[in-house]
């Protein structure tokens, strides 16, 4: 199947997803949660998910590997092999999906060499549909769906050509992470470009919103899997935009055993002049 006859019954799957993370999400009681080694959060609503999506690729393209966050630990002696495979991440925001603050997503990713090249980023509790597919002609590109509508071509933005009060430099980032880095990469935009609007969210949405033209850029100055970025960085690419590491190259996949990224930045417009701004923050603070 080529990548935009797969993006439909992938679509399909992570609807399904949704569906059970919002049983489990719209239950009057407290929700149950477990903690992994790491102490990350874990609920029914992230297993559910999971055997769902799992299920479902293994039965969409059977000779094409799927690794979770979710999944049994598989070997880099393994995976290192893999030209393609699904990498997934059942229910990004875990612990915004806790707190019921609906900022949470379900993320479906095709790697191909290293390179994302089909993302479906699915709210199931706002029913947005975020999609990116590479390449060129029908069915690729990035488009958001709303609820049962049609879905809408989205496309990065430009920086203003005079940033102002009016006309401000929009910055997304993490309500948790990397705030003392974020603070200092904000000074440096602020003394550089001009005025700036920063809006906090959770999850992968951060990178959607650079995707459909709601921000200019996001820092990313912790820590993050890469689970947890692949399939927006499908989306923000395939809408003009790019994903890249402190040395503004684009984040690759499964080149090593420790599934942890670098520190990176989603950028909206890739012609400005972003390399000299970013420099002084680029490594982390000791």
């Amino acid at each position: 199947m080529t990548l935009s006859e797969l993006i439909q019954p992938v679509v399909e799957i992570s609807k399904r997803a949704g569906d059970c993370i919002l049983e489990v999400y719209n239950r009057e009681q407290d929700i149950d949660v477990d903690y992994k080694s790491d102490d990350s959060p874990l609920t029914e609503a992230d297993l559910g998910a999971h055997k769902i999506i799992e299920a479902g690729l293994l039965a969409l393209t059977p000779d094409i590997p799927v690794l979770s966050e979710e999944s049994d630990e598989i070997p880099y002696s393994v995976r290192s092999q893999w030209e393609k495979y699904w990498l997934v991440d059942p229910l990004d925001g875990t612990k915004e999906f806790i707190n019921r603050n609906d900022e949470f997503t379900v993320n479906i990713a095709l790697i191909d060499n290293g390179v994302p090249v089909l993302g479906v980023v699915y709210v199931p509790v706002l029913k947005q549909l975020f999609t990116g597919v590479a390449g060129e002609g029908d069915g690729c590109g990035a488009y958001l769906t709303e609820g049962d509508g049609q879905p809408v071509a989205i496309r990065s933005r430009s920086v203003p050509a005079k940033v102002t009060e009016e006309t401000p430099l929009i910055v997304v980032g993490s309500r948790r992470h990397g705030a003392d880095a974020l603070k200092r990469c904000l000074t440096r935009m602020r003394q550089h470009i001009g005025p700036v609007e920063m809006t906090s969210m959770g999850s992968s949405l951060k990178i959607c919103l650079v995707a459909a033209g709601k921000a200019d850029i996001y820092p990313r100055l912790a820590l993050t899997c890469e689970w947890d970025t692949a399939a927006a960085q499908a989306v923000v690419e395939a809408a003009g935009a790019t994903l890249v590491d402190t040395e503004l190259k684009p984040l690759r996949y499964n080149q090593k055993e420790p599934m942890l990224n670098p520190f990176f930045y989603v950028i909206g417009d890739t012609d400005f002049g972003w390399s000299e701004i970013l420099e002084p923050v680029m490594a982390p603070q000791a």
